[in-house]
């Protein structure tokens, strides 16, 4: 049987420092990315794809309140801008995987799935809103708005903040798993998911902000992954980063990195998330997990692994 990896791309796989997010630049990006994935393909594994959509979100936010503004149009709520970046994203992600497929001679399909994810509606982190999303206001237009605010550090503005609760179930991920190891790739859990709560016969969207990374190493978990990949900027995972004794690391075991996050070692707004998301699927599955940038991505010795 086939080896299945989960994949999560980072936020510079679609937008890099500097780039105004255009639809060209966006999917030159996403071209790259997926033309980083040809190692894996050539050695016959099966994959999955997760991504990140924070400033896609931000952007169709914006643009729903200026819709709103101009012609009155009905702004869209977050679970929906959520819905509607997983399905352009997608879009991208398949156009530049089906072009490194043909060059490669791979006879594969990619299927893309819009996906919701369950989050429970007592989860703590809905009392304690912390992600900022959406545009930044001035004070005052921010206080006469409902939802939390707060403003931002760098002093652009206030901006409002959302919880981002744990993901505890994701949407069809049996059929996502059956679809993979079939031999096709798919994309799913887009932006950590759709998140959603048990509400009378189904479900209903919430505003909030699941963690991508987290949300992935939770579909790998339960698709029974043997390896996940998180991708991001730099090539390996460092302590003291930017810091006198800076070191990159080849491994870290999982006590070493549950010590080094209570050091406070990893930054909370970058790689935080990604160690823990790495550790929880160790953890669970004792499988391998590296943290690396897509273009190291099937290096023998790519990347930061986490070992038991």
């Amino acid at each position: 049987m086939s080896k299945l990896a989960m994949i999560a791309f980072g936020g510079n796989a679609l937008l890099r420092a500097g780039e105004k997010g255009t639809y060209e630049q966006q999917l030159a990006n996403v071209e790259r990315t997926c033309a980083s994935l040809s190692k894996l393909l050539d050695k016959g594994y099966d994959l999955v794809i997760g991504h990140g959509n924070g400033p896609q979100v931000g952007n169709a936010l914006l643009r729903h309140e200026a819709g709103k503004q101009q012609f009155g149009l009905e702004s869209m709520p977050m679970d929906f801008c959520g819905a509607e970046t997983q399905g352009s994203i997608a879009y991208m992600i398949e156009t530049g995987m089906e072009k490194v497929l043909r060059r490669s001679g791979l006879d594969r399909r990619v299927v893309s799935l819009v996906t919701r994810v369950e989050v429970s509606p007592d989860d703590p982190m809905f009392q304690h809103p912390s992600k900022p999303v959406g545009p930044y206001y001035s004070r005052e237009e921010a206080l006469s708005r409902p939802g939390e605010w707060r403003e931002d550090a760098a002093g652009r503005g206030w901006r409002k903040v959302v919880a981002s609760p744990k993901p505890i179930r994701i949407n069809n991920i049996e059929l996502v798993e059956r679809l993979a190891r079939e031999g096709n790739i798919v994309v799913t859990v887009g932006g950590g998911g759709i998140p959603v709560v048990a509400h009378g016969d189904g479900y209903r969207g919430v505003e909030a902000v699941i963690d991508k990374d987290l949300a992935s190493a939770l579909a790998a978990v339960n698709m029974h992954a043997d390896e996940l990949y998180i991708l991001t900027d730099v090539p390996k995972v460092y302590i003291n980063f930017r810091k006198p004794g800076e070191k990159a690391l080849d491994s870290m075991t999982l006590a070493q990195a549950r010590e080094y996050l209570e050091q406070g070692q990893f930054g909370e707004g970058s790689m935080a998330p990604k160690v823990r998301a790495g550790v929880m699927f160790v953890e669970k599955t004792g499988g391998k997990c590296v943290i690396t940038e897509a273009g190291s991505l099937g290096d023998a010795s790519c990347g930061t692994e986490i070992i038991p």
